[in-house]
C-alpha cells in the first residue's frame, strides 16, 4: 500500500518505490530504500511525515504515493 493510506503509529517495510531514478536516487540519499523500516507519524494537509532512522521527513503526497509499504 502506499505511504499515504499506511497507518499511524506502525512499523512499516518499504517493499518498492516507483519513482523515476532521480527521485529515487533523493529518496535513498534520505534513507528510504527498499527493506528499510520507516513509520508514518502523521498525514495530512498534503503531506506525509515519517520517521526514518531516528529522523523525521515531510514527504509531498505526490511522492508518497510512489512509496509502497507493507506491515
Amino acid at each position: 500500500m502506499p505511504v499515504v493510506f499506511a497507518p499511524q503509529g506502525e512499523i512499516l517495510k518499504v517493499i518498492r518505490v516507483l519513482a523515476d531514478e532521480k527521485t529515487k536516487k533523493h529518496l535513498e540519499n534520505l534513507g528510504i530504500t527498499v527493506g528499510a523500516q520507516i513509520t508514518v507519524l502523521s498525514a495530512g494537509g498534503g503531506s506525509v511525515i515519517v520517521m526514518v532512522k531516528d529522523s523525521r521527513l515531510a514527504l509531498d503526497k505526490s511522492v508518497a504515493t510512489k512509496i509502497l509499504v507493507a506491515i
